[in-house]
This record gives structure tokens, C-alpha cells and sequence, in this order.
């Protein structure tokens, strides 16, 4: 099996080379810019040369919006736009223009109504403050050296990583990957390298493929499982570092940072001070994405057919109440994560329909209760009496449900792997699917 897969790696910069990394990601920019204001630029004198009668076809031409069509034109111009090109990777000014082709299309297409998700607006200028530093090389030099402890990109030479390099050695020397693009970006202070590359994945079976697990995500405990293994906790790890967070906060609001009303520049101390309270966030973003790549593998690796419920997480996090909390779980990251696992393990996931009341309905008669508010905690059924933790019997009638959609549905759908697909429900009852727990 041919997969993309990116491997990432801290980088170790010698003073000199920060520099270099440093113009290379403003190159980036400058070439984005440049190309925000000939689009605008273009689209402005076009429109006034429709007010003046012109018609149509005696308009000023129309400037390409593709990645092709901008690089041309920045290649004919960048003499005079940036007179030092020669010191930077042609792959910088690349970087700049692929970015905003990608951000052209996207809002063209969301304008057209051929875009899911949220309306896209016009792309906008990248600040020199606030953007954060990236630049992606696709051709040239792109190398792991030999030592595992180096890497080599074009015109920036060979950088030390603060981290072994072997993972994704290994693979390039049994031929197993090839490397299609590196990205360079600073996060938090450090640099980081992601590698793209293609990989041959050998087939996996997971160690249980025959056995169905439902999964009940929720706030009180992050994961119920059918099967009787161990609940996954929510570790909460925003809710731990609020403290250290609010401190640094008042830290930085005492100090004297930026204002765009007076043009006033942030002071050193202001940026040490926001600089330490982004490290604050993006070492909870770590701990957090670590936890849940550890719960996702170990559950792809398992199972053979994981069942999980279709979440409105977008809806969730408009109930104030309850957003913070919700955005610290990672309900859709555990998804994701879920559906490219299972399909590199041999597995299936499967995603009940979101109005099946897996909470409200009993796992051992099928009765369905018409109420039960999130304070409830146990499930106690009117018609058999079964007493039950409500994140279980969710769970237990996850798990039920597309057992008895495979029994009914023929051999066929036992035999796709690798799918994320949505079961439909027996019958609707309510909103809980689209409730955390």
C-alpha cells in the first residue's frame, strides 16, 4: 500500500542559518504580497473600465490566478520587486505564489458554491509580525545525511536536527519511501522540517480483526469502550495549564505591547513575555496531540471494525458553556486520526448516523428512554431494569448497531476494509449523538 506519509523533526540552526530561514520565509511573503496586489490591482481596472462602457472584450487581459501563470509573471518582474532574489531559493518565491493560488481558488470556489464548510474570504496581506515564518522546497537538494543527525535543503545547506533522523532514514534506504517536498516552519520559537513522502506500507491485519469495538466519546471520560477495556480518561490539558497561562497573560497585559491605532511597537520585554505564554499553548497542544495519537493506534492496531459517533462538533463549541472543554478533547482529531489508521492497519471505521440515540437507548431490550439530561449519569431502563453507566450502554449500543448492520447487509460489507463509513440508525430519538457526554 502506497500512503503519504510526513515525518517532522526539530532542527538545530546555527545563528547564520536562522537568518538564511528567516529570508526565505519573508521571500515567501514578499512574492504572496506582490501577488495580492496585482490581482487587486488587475481586478480594479477591469471593473473600471466596465463602468466606463468598455466592453468585454476591449478589457485590460485578465491576470492568471494559477500557480503557472503568477510564477511567470513574478519571473518577469522580480528584478525590480525584490532586487536581491539571487540570495533566496527560487522554491521561496514558489512557496509564496502556491500559497495564494491555493487561497484564490478557495475563495472563487466558495464564492461559486463549490466549497464545503465555512464561507472563504479574499485573501489578505501577510504581516511581518504575525505571520508565522515557512517556506517548502520541492525540487533541489533534499537529503538526510548519512550521520542521521543532519539534513541538506537548497541554498540553505546542511542543518543540524536536535533529533535523530533514523525513522525516516531507514525507509529511504530500503527504498520503502521517497521524499516529494520538505516545509521548514518556526513554531514556538524552534524551527521544524516535515518531509513528505511516499510510502510502501506492508499490509496489516489487526490483531482482533474480527471484533467490533463502540467508542463513546464525551468530557467526563474521553473514551468508553464496548469491550470492557480500560475507560480512557480525559487527561484536560488545557484545564491544567489555565493557571500557568493566566499568569503569563497578566505578565504580558502589564507590558507594553502593540497598538495599530498609534503604531506603537511591542517592547522587548512584551515579546519575551508573549513568547513564553505561546510556548505555554504549544506545549499543551503536544501533550494533547500525543495522547490521542497513543489512544488512535492502539485501538487501530486492535480492532478490526471501530464504531464511533458522527459528532457536530462545530455545533458543540457554540454552547459557551461547554466549548472550552469540548476544543480540549479533540473529538474531530481523534476521528481523523481513527480514519487513516484503520485504513493503514486493514481496519474499518464506522460512523453512526448522528441522530441515533445511542445514550437514550437501552442495550438490552432496544426500549428507548424520551429524556435523559447530561446531569443523569446512569441508565436505568423503565422496561427490563438494566442499570447502567450512560458512556457504556453508549457504547454497547454502538457496537450493536453495526453488528446487526453486517448481519443484515451480507458478507460484502465484511469485507471492506480501510472504509469510513455512516451506519444508519434504527430510528431517530433526539439529539444525543450531537451532545458530549
Amino acid at each position: 500500500m502506497i500512503v503519504t506519509h510526513a515525518y517532522r523533526f526539530a532542527l538545530d540552526p546555527t545563528p547564520g542559518q536562522v537568518g538564511a530561514l528567516l529570508r526565505h520565509a519573508g521571500a515567501a511573503r514578499v512574492a504572496f504580497n506582490w501577488g495580492i496586489a496585482q490581482v487587486k490591482a488587475n481586478l480594479g481596472q477591469r471593473e473600471a473600465e466596465r463602468s466606463y462602457g468598455i466592453a468585454e472584450a476591449g478589457l485590460t487581459p485578465s491576470f492568471g490566478w494559477s500557480m503557472y501563470s503568477m510564477r511567470k509573471a513574478w519571473n518577469a518582474a522580480k528584478t525590480e520587486v525584490a532586487p536581491w532574489w539571487a540570495e533566496c531559493s527560487k522554491e521561496a518565491y514558489a512557496t509564496g505564489l502556491d500559497q495564494l493560488a491555493r487561497a484564490l481558488k478557495n475563495w472563487s470556489d466558495s464564492r461559486r458554491g463549490k466549497r464545503k464548510g465555512p464561507r472563504m474570504g479574499f485573501p489578505r496581506y501577510k504581516s511581518k509580525r504575525k505571520t508565522t515564518p515557512s517556506v517548502r522546497f520541492t525540487t533541489g537538494t533534499i537529503r538526510l545525511e548519512d550521520d542521521r543527525r543532519h539534513v541538506t535543503l537548497p541554498v540553505l545547506g546542511t542543518i543540524r536536527a536536535h533529533e535523530s533522523t533514523r525513522k525516516l532514514h531507514r525507509r529511504i534506504a530500503a527504498g520503502t519511501a521517497v521524499v516529494k517536498s520538505a516545509t521548514v516552519r518556526r513554531e514556538a520559537g524552534r524551527w521544524f522540517v516535515s518531509f513528505t513522502c511516499e510510502v510502501e506500507r506492508t499490509d496489516r491485519t489487526p490483531s482482533r480483526a474480527d471484533t467490533v469495538i463502540g467508542v463513546d466519546l464525551g468530557i467526563k471520560h474521553l473514551a468508553v469502550f464496548s469491550d470492557g477495556r480500560p475507560t480512557a480518561e480525559n487527561p484536560k490539558h488545557y484545564d491544567t495549564a489555565r493557571r500557568k497561562l493566566g499568569r503569563l497573560s497578566r505578565t504580558v497585559a502589564r507590558r507594553l505591547g502593540p497598538d495599530r491605532r498609534t503604531g506603537q511597537q511591542p517592547s522587548k520585554r512584551w515579546q519575551r513575555a508573549d513568547a513564553a505564554r505561546n510556548r505555554v499553548h504549544y506545549r499543551t497542544a503536544n501533550l494533547r496531540r500525543d495522547a490521542l495519537h497513543k489512544l488512535t493506534t492502539s485501538l487501530a492496531r486492535e480492532y478490526g471494525t471501530i464504531v464511533v459517533e458522527d459528532l457536530n462538533v462545530s455545533g458543540m463549541l457554540k454552547n459557551r458553556k461547554l466549548a472550552r472543554v469540548v476544543a480540549d478533547a479533540g473529538f474531530g482529531e481523534i476521528r481523523r486520526q481513527l480514519a487513516y489508521k484503520t485504513r493503514w492497519n486493514g481496519g474499518t471505521l464506522e460512523a453512526a448516523d448522528r441522530w441515533f440515540p445511542s445514550s437514550k437507548t437501552c442495550s438490552g431490550c432496544q426500549a428507548v428512554t424520551p429524556k435523559l439530561p447530561l446531569r443523569i449519569r446512569m441508565y436505568v431502563c423503565e422496561h427490563c431494569g438494566l442499570v447502567l453507566d450512560r458512556d457504556e450502554n453508549a457504547a454497547l449500543n454502538l457496537a450493536a448497531l453495526v453488528k446487526r448492520h453486517v448481519a443484515g447487509s451480507g458478507p460484502e460489507t465484511e469485507n471492506g476494509r480501510g472504509a469510513d463509513r455512516k451506519t444508519p440508525s434504527c430510528g431517530a430519538g433526539g439529539i444525543e449523538a450531537s451532545t458530549p457526554h
